[in-house]
């Protein structure tokens, strides 16, 4: 895309050289004599940089830069002064110039310039999308309509804007991480760093210098000064998966840490203050914990300002659906492979498994039927073997309808598929339904079907 570049100086032979050389260079260049006739182009041209004279007459180059930054403070400004003059330069770089050029200049010298205020620019705009981008795909990953799931969303809401710690607990594959993510990207510190550490992965060790730093020559193979994730996360947020798993004598730390708000490096003596919102999870009962004496108390009420329970996917069997809707259209997205759907028998062997490993096991087998499948429907004769012996297995429980059932009926009923099943052998029958054949006999002649 072709750049445009606007020029606002009062002398016409520097306009044309710079417009010259300029335009050899692929930029499309617009001019403005004096500061007024600079704004209208501005506002009508909408440029990606604007080369500014600081005098001109009518409006001079300073209020014009003024005037710009208060309307549109990402376009880059590069100020063109006398020889000198640097109390107007260091002026302009307060009011949010990207740099200034003393006249007279060499051409070359302002070609570079504008490249590189250009290539910032575009830097910026890359960062902003992302930052979009991150914040979109974090809500996106909370998917469901659940009632617990809708009041998960509303507890977001009110808890983002705040810096309040969070504790988020819920078995392993819940989405714990998925949430924290959108906590932190709906929050004023979105901008900011968002750092994970997972508790339970780092050698008891070396999670001290983890988390808080060292100094040079604080321990063996210490060669040099390390900043912990929490200086890390300075300004921003810190996510401490697997609290449940932090030893106790960190513990007594962490506390400080939260109390406050400073730090020190292990083998250091200097205090350092910080600025980090906490947000901690785990698939523990802490409760629990505290009792055996594994988790301190004070700790978990200075964590638990905010609790956050993420059901299990067991609990919000109506979000099993949009979930594998979810998970299809992104394996469509990566594998190129066009609509991707699953049939309703297939769909209804999906809702009545248990999960154990909750959402992040129902991911692992959307990806894996999709991979191992050559047609773009799933079936049943795509889920595993496993999953379908694994529900066999699973005790089933009947649904009373609302308006009550006839228990007489019921049985009667369930004798006659028994029988109609077994081919009226009363042995296989009895087997079906769990009996002796002796108490089938007696129910036969209850219900008289002989």
């Amino acid at each position: 895309m072709i750049k445009k570049v606007l020029i606002a100086d009062d002398e016409k032979n520097m306009r044309w050289a710079i417009n010259k050389t300029l335009k050899k260079v692929g930029y499309q260049v617009i001019e403005a004599s004096n500061g007024e006739e600079c704004l209208k182009l501005y506002n009508q041209v909408s440029p990606d940089l604007i080369l500014l004279d600081y005098k001109m007459p009518i409006v001079d180059g300073m209020s014009v830069l003024e005037k710009i930054k208060k309307t549109d403070s990402q376009v880059p400004v590069i100020m063109i002064t006398a020889f000198g003059d640097t109390k107007s330069a260091i002026k302009a770089m307060k009011l949010g110039a990207f740099d200034y050029i003393t006249k007279p200049f060499d051409l070359e010298k302002l070609k570079t310039l504008i490249k590189n205020a250009l290539n910032i620019d575009d830097l910026k705009e890359q960062v902003n999308t992302l930052k979009t981008e991150l914040k979109e795909k974090s809500n996106s990953e909370i998917i469901g309509k659940s009632p617990q799931l809708q009041k998960l969303l509303t507890t977001i809401k009110k808890v983002a804007p705040t810096v309040a710690t969070v504790l988020i607990t819920g078995e392993s594959g819940t989405g714990k991480e998925v949430l924290a993510n959108a906590i932190h990207y709906n929050s004023a510190r979105q901008d900011m760093p968002f750092i994970k550490v997972n508790c339970g992965a780092i050698p008891e060790n070396l999670i001290e210098s983890e988390l808080f730093g060292h100094e040079k020559g604080a321990f063996t193979g210490a060669t040099t000064r390390k900043k912990g994730k929490f200086e890390l996360a300075h300004g921003g947020t810190i996510f401490l998966d697997e609290i449940g798993e932090l030893p106790k004598n960190l513990q007594v730390k962490l506390l400080r840490v939260i109390q406050q708000q400073e730090i020190e490096r292990v083998g250091g003596e200097e205090t350092i203050e910080i600025d980090t919102r906490i947000i901690a999870a785990t698939n523990k009962n802490l409760a629990e914990q505290m009792s055996k004496g594994l988790f301190r108390e004070d700790l978990y009420y200075r964590l638990n300002v905010v609790p956050i329970y993420l059901p299990p996917l067991r609990k919000r069997k109506e979000d099993i659906p949009l979930l594998i809707g979810h998970f299809l259209e992104k394996m469509s997205n990566e594998l190129g492979r066009g609509k991707l759907e699953i049939d309703e028998q297939a769909l209804q062997l999906l809702l009545n498994y248990r999960w154990k490993g909750n959402i992040r096991e129902l991911q692992n087998l959307i990806e894996r039927i999709v991979i191992m499948s050559d047609s773009n429907l799933i079936t049943v004769k795509d889920i595993p073997q496993d999953l379908t012996q694994d529900q066999d297995q699973q005790p089933r429980r009947w649904q009373l309808p609302s308006e009550g059932i006839s228990l007489e009926k019921l049985e009667k009923d369930l004798i006659q598929q028994a029988l109609s099943k077994a081919s009226n052998n009363k042995t296989q029958a009895a087997k079906l339904l769990n009996i002796s054949r002796q108490a089938l006999l007696y129910r036969i002649e209850k219900h008289k079907l002989t």
